[in-house]
């Protein structure tokens, strides 16, 4: 083993040392570089169980978690002025509690959403995690008693929600011994190269989502909506995936958004993040996601769901994400690594790399779509506790994008996260885009299909995740 996976120990089990250090990759420099107070960059995740969790025990095995994945155990390490790195220092233990059970009241899940959107857990200290169990009365458990659900707020600086979502996992099987692999990934049957997709031209600056109603300016921040829907219904053997149609839903429902608010018609490209990583016990700790963008051209989402329509725009969506999935590109493209290239102080790359941001805010894509898929776990902590029946996810929405949505499925069931920043949307303006959503999901469904074409993919999986 190398020592990023043994890194120095206090003397009782191996020789003592310095820390361990990492340079940031690409993704997490950029992300620290452009942090702000007002927005925090944090990705939320909230597991539903049915039972109850015994403090000391879950303490316990999720200590146990972080040891079996202890490139989770990191935190910033200081560095002088002239340093020409951001760099992680590992750790051989947690630096702080990251297990909290915050007090039961009334509206415990309404202030543990609120605190995972609001509080990022700070680099400094590490691990960079938070994981709350809160208990709730949301029916009767498998004891008779009542739920409990757990937030787990990431810094997405350092981490993004599948990562972490395996040392819940791991977390869960040292809790209650039972099997938590994952899942098989779903079969499909792909033609050996993608066709030649019908893309719009990329050059000119995307539409952004039309201001609603925002909240008042001493409201920073986020807000988010969670839904839970039906997983859309799709013809045997159809050649696109239940990604395909999340995907065209969202242009669809951003387009009607537009619309309704008087924005002048302009292409979408809609980021949607791709991950590769397996998910097993080895599975890479970080940021691991690459981000391709969609485009769709006004005329494409003109408001026509007739059968034969809707259909039309899934054959394009399915020929498109398709191809960007099997191109090879870095995480953030070719660009991010001169960005992050070691030859000035790193106060000097932040100071250029916020500038550039700001000035490329026009082209930044219209939203972003991130599908987990089939939660590839059981996260099962067995008798008492039991196993997860809903599991949301959120990402980021800080401005000019201002607005994401993020979809996984357990249980048979579709849960959806729309995310938004104040400063663009209020809680009306989120209920309404859900209804729209939900709306042009179930119009899918409807689409006409003439008979599969060879190679049609007949599973839902994306192969996606969190993003920055």
């Amino acid at each position: 083993m190398t020592a990023l996976h043994h890194p120095a120990r206090d003397g009782t089990d191996g020789p003592a040392g310095p820390p361990v250090r990492i340079p940031f990759p690409v993704v997490d420099e950029v992300a620290r570089h452009c942090l702000q107070e007002e927005e925090p960059e944090t990705v939320h995740i909230e597991v539903h169980l049915p039972g109850r969790l015994d403090p000391d025990r879950l303490r316990a095995a999720f200590a146990g978690a972080l040891r079996r994945h202890p490139r989770i155990l990191m935190r910033e390490a200081a560095r002088p002025w002239y340093g020409r790195r951001y760099e992680w220092e590992l750790t051989p233990e947690a630096d702080v509690e990251a297990v909290l059970f915050p007090a039961p009241d009334r509206d415990a899940l309404k202030h543990a959403r609120d605190r995972a959107l609001r509080d990022a857990p700070p680099l400094s200290a590490s691990p960079p995690i938070r994981l709350e169990v809160v208990r709730v009365p949301e029916g009767p458990g498998a004891d008779g008693t009542h739920g409990t659900v757990l937030f787990l707020t990431i810094n997405h600086t350092a981490l993004d929600g599948p990562a972490c979502l395996r040392v819940l996992a791991t977390a869960a099987e040292l809790y209650g011994g039972r099997d938590n692999s994952p899942a098989a990934p779903p079969t499909r049957t792909t033609a050996e190269a993608p066709r030649a997709a019908d893309t719009p031209s990329t050059w000119a600056p995307p539409a952004r989502v039309a201001h609603g109603t925002p909240e008042p300016p001493d409201h920073h921040g986020n807000g988010m909506l969670v839904a839970e829907l039906s997983v859309p219904r799709r013809p045997r053997g159809a050649p696109y995936t239940v990604n395909d149609q999340l995907m065209a839903a969202t242009a669809l429902t951003i387009a009607h958004w537009n619309r309704e608010h008087g924005a002048r018609p302009r292409p979408l490209r809609i980021t949607m993040p791709v991950d590769d990583r397996s998910r097993a016990a080895d599975m890479p700790i970080g940021n691991g996601t690459r981000l391709v963008e969609v485009p769709f051209a006004p005329g494409e989402l003109s408001g026509r769901t007739d059968p034969s329509g809707m259909a039309a725009l899934l054959r394009r969506t399915a020929d498109r994400t398709r191809a960007l999935k099997a191109q090879p590109r870095p995480q953030l493209g070719h660009g991010a690594s001169l960005l992050t290239a070691p030859v000035v102080p790193v106060a000097w790359r932040a100071a250029f790399t916020r500038g550039l941001r700001r000035a490329a805010g026009p082209w930044t894509s219209t939203t972003l779509l991130s599908n987990i898929g089939r939660v590839p776990y059981a996260l099962d902590f067995g008798e008492g506790a039991g196993r997860a029946h809903a599991v949301w996810f959120s990402a980021p929405a800080r401005m000019p994008r201002g607005l994401t949505v993020t979809t996984a499925s357990t249980a048979g069931r579709l849960h959806v996260a729309f995310r938004w920043s104040r400063a663009l949307l209020s809680h009306g303006d989120g209920s309404h885009l859900r209804d729209l959503f939900e709306h042009y999901l179930h119009a899918t469904e409807h689409a006409s299909e003439h008979p599969p074409e060879p190679g049609a993919r007949p599973d839902a999986g994306p192969g996606a995740g969190s993003a920055p």
